[in-house]
């Protein structure tokens, strides 16, 4: 998969797809959408558990794994993220991303190069509060335990680009493992999405969205379907 370098309006860099014609981060700003979509109306909703299991359809850049990884460092919060991911970035794109000087906080660049560098299909801890599980496999062909995480966050490439992964198999499949109480965020406020959520058994809310966009949706699981 071909991927390009482009600056995104906070000055954030992500990556292109010219065969999709789809970027990994918003380009109104990479930093400033990963931060509000799934830190600020994902996590931070759910931070006074004692323990948050994380399941990432995207783990693509690893900006998402990086934000979440920091912030459960300086919260003291104990997280098990596990990232889903069918083409692995290489190591020449990711080390060319400028997270590190953006995010400007202590520890990003090697935080960047231990997610990038923890084997694929193991468990790694990469800090007393981050473990980590990266996984490489379609989307579609996922299969989880029920009940088993308390966060999504949905970052696959638009439906208008890939709505296969954007079915109701996969919002099923979703739904069944996440913990009741559980929730789902995700950048796409699409009508079509929303119903289709719906029907997998998600209560879908919409709200504020990052820069950009007018609204993002988040998706609860509020019992057994």
């Amino acid at each position: 998969m071909q991927r390009k370098l482009v600056q995104t309006k906070d000055n954030s860099f992500t990556l292109f797809v010219p065969e999709l014609d789809e970027h990994y981060h918003s380009i109104h700003g990479a930093l400033a959408e990963a931060e509000h979509i799934f830190i600020d109306a994902g996590l931070k909703p759910i931070e006074d558990r004692n323990s948050i299991s994380i399941l990432e359809i995207g783990f693509g850049s690893g900006l998402n794994a990086c934000l979440t990884a920091l912030y459960a460092d300086a919260q003291g919060l104990n997280i098990f993220y596990q990232g889903l991911e069918k083409y692995p970035v290489l190591e020449e794109e990711w080390r060319a991303l400028n997270y590190p000087s953006i995010i400007n906080q202590p520890g990003v660049e090697q935080m960047m190069v231990n997610l990038h560098a923890a084997p694929w299909s193991e468990k790694t801890r990469l800090n007393s509060q981050f473990q980590l599980l990266k996984s490489q496999v379609d989307f579609r062909e996922f299969r989880a335990e029920e009940n088993t995480f308390d966060l999504i966050y949905f970052d696959a490439f638009a439906p208008s680009a890939q709505a296969n992964l954007w079915s109701l198999a996969v919002f099923a499949e979703m739904y069944k493992s996440l913990k009741v109480g559980g929730r789902l965020v995700t950048y796409c406020v699409k009508g079509s999405v929303r119903r289709t959520m719906q029907e997998a058994g998600f209560t879908v809310e919409k709200i504020p969205g990052p820069p950009g966009k007018r609204e993002m949706a988040r998706a609860l699981k509020l019992s057994e379907k």
